[in-house]
């Protein structure tokens, strides 16, 4: 079965692909059809903060990928969700919403990526969001991502480790989204009126009436369809039916850092060892699709409470109904938020030039190795290693596209990264041993007061090191001297005519934060590179658009 042809066909309806479909038809002279893999956004999981924990580790509304046997790791496979539904991984993440380090931005320009400095960027980040707070120049004040800050309550154990991290010598900020980001304070999230605000919420919503905009769900895609040399559709199966969608301009993937390398993969465009490992006719050789997998590693510390003010009781049946029921009438209570409501950015050592170091502050703690929550007054600390060196890789099995693909992500393969992790350690501790925390502060319960040596830390953080769900880099961004670039500066994939992609698999470098704010960005961006038009921002925070000539 054939339809179309549509200007543009997108693969992913999720961060990027939410965005991209949302700006393309707003030229009503644009036709684009959105491909998902997975079903509508309707489940009331989805929408309340709270019930992250329902959807994200099934199978229903997320891949459930699992890693191949990690080297590094005792041979240890992690699970590793990503959304299968209308808005993607912002549709089950845990809605944290941070942009990174301007840094970040400026060491892509530097590598190839020309035209992504945080100048550039910025402007789409302020085009994303509405801001809580808007008398910095710097945030967005109409965007259609509605973002939340986090009053901490006083007294609370997230008030308290924001002033830990004070007395422990860091900066106490209001905002990590304005330039500055070493330091302690509230993390911001993408919820509104107690609500998740996803990017199918935010973006694809509002506009699904548009006659110039065609979304199918439940289609997984099989190909990109190649003639001569060109992009011309995407086959995909709904059902047990094969379809075929033609794209008069563009194709466009937008599945993610595991999903559209591995659609490449299928379509015969990668390393030709990994096709021919896999069985598919290489159709166009190109080394980067699939390598350069990156993504945050994270270790947990956690403490017995000495004082009632975790919130465990609420997650026990009877209290955790009544919280529902105050969501369901006025979406406020503890079902509203998603529990990340504290936060620091610090560096692993003195001659590091910006925050490598990530802590996210839980008023309750989770046994680990499960998702179970320990039936005691406890919290719990994050740690995530913002810019690690170890590297992996995704590549198809087979031309099944049911098949998930192999995915290594090699944590540790990089020495210096256990050696960060081991100082990471010793950070947090002292900011946990504050006096703003000491009454709270019982027992060390994870990994517990007798994992001291370096060794013991090594020993502790290989056995229970996990992800922190932000794979990145598979199909990475550089121009024509980096090689390994699999799309050039404007998302264009290297010698195939009209293939993009357009998703997190595209940065050269993972960010120094959560990545859901930057997916966005690169959709917002993307989408008026296609259109022929640039936003031109200051560092002011000013902007003006212009279309290319």
């Amino acid at each position: 079965m054939s339809a179309g042809p549509w200007d543009y066909v997108i693969v992913g309806g999720g961060s990027a692909g939410c965005v991209l479909a949302t700006r393309l038809t707003e030229d009503p002279d644009t036709s684009v059809l959105l491909l998902e893999a997975g079903p509508e956004d309707r489940s009331i999981w989805l929408s309340m903060p709270a019930g992250m924990s329902k959807v994200v580790w099934g199978t229903k509304y997320s891949w459930a990928f699992t890693s191949e046997p990690e080297p590094h790791l005792g041979g240890r496979r992690l699970g590793h969700p990503r959304g299968k539904v209308l808005g993607g991984s912002s549709s089950i993440n845990g809605m944290v919403w941070l942009r990174g380090h301007p840094r970040d931005y400026d060491g892509w320009a530097q590598r190839g990526a020309r035209g992504w400095s945080y100048a550039d960027v910025l402007p789409y980040f302020q085009k994303a969001e509405t801001a809580p707070d808007t008398s910095d120049p710097q945030r967005g004040t109409d965007g259609p991502i509605r973002v939340t800050r986090p009053g901490l309550e006083p007294g609370s154990l997230a008030e308290a480790f924001v002033h830990a991290g004070g007395e422990a010598g860091y900066p106490v900020l209001d905002d990590f989204n304005a330039g500055r980001q070493e330091g302690f304070g509230p993390v911001e999230r993408s919820t509104y009126g107690g609500k998740r605000w996803s990017a199918s919420r935010a973006y694809l919503n509002p506009v699904r009436d548009r006659e110039n905009l065609t979304v199918v769900t439940g289609a997984l895609a099989q190909e990109v369809i190649l003639e001569a040399g060109r992009a011309k559709g995407v086959r995909y199966l709904k059902g047990k039916s094969s379809h075929e969608a033609r794209a008069g301009r563009e194709v466009i993937l937008s599945a993610g850092a595991i999903g559209s390398p591995h659609i490449l993969h299928l379509s015969g465009i990668g390393p030709a060892h990994v096709l021919e490992q896999a069985g598919i006719p290489v159709r166009h050789e190109l080394a980067g699709v699939g390598e350069n997998l990156n993504d945050h590693p994270d270790l947990v510390i956690q403490h017995k409470c000495l004082e009632p003010a975790s919130i465990y009781p609420v997650t026990r049946p009877g209290r955790s109904w009544l919280a529902g029921a105050e969501w369901m009438m006025r979406g406020t209570g503890p079902a509203a938020t998603n529990q990340f409501e504290a936060g620091g950015f610090v560096r692993s050592r003195p001659d590091v030039e910006h925050p490598d170091l990530q802590f996210t502050f839980m008023p309750l703690s989770v046994v680990p190795g499960t998702v179970d929550i320990r039936q005691e007054h406890s919290y719990q600390a994050h740690i995530d290693l913002m810019r690690p060196r170890s590297r992996g890789h995704v590549r198809a099995k087979s031309g099944d596209p049911r098949q998930a693909p192999s995915i290594l992500f090699n944590y540790l393969s990089d020495p210096a990264d256990k050696v960060d992790l081991r100082e990471s350690v010793a950070i947090l501790r002292d900011v946990l041993a504050q006096p703003a925390l000491r009454r709270f502060a019982g027992e060390e319960l994870f990994p517990g007061k007798e994992i001291r040596t370096d060794a013991e830390i090594d020993a502790w953080v290989a056995e229970t090191l996990e992800t922190c769900y932000h794979p990145v880099g598979t199909c990475r961004m550089g121009d024509a001297n980096a090689t390994d670039a699999v799309v050039d500066p404007e998302c264009r994939v290297r010698g195939i005519e009209g293939l993009r992609v357009v998703d997190a698999s595209i940065m050269p470098e993972i960010v120094s934060s959560n990545t859901n704010a930057c997916a966005i960005m690169i959709g917002e961006k993307a989408a008026d590179m296609i259109r022929g038009r640039h936003i031109a921002g200051d560092m002011d925070g000013q902007a003006s658009e212009r279309r290319q000539a």
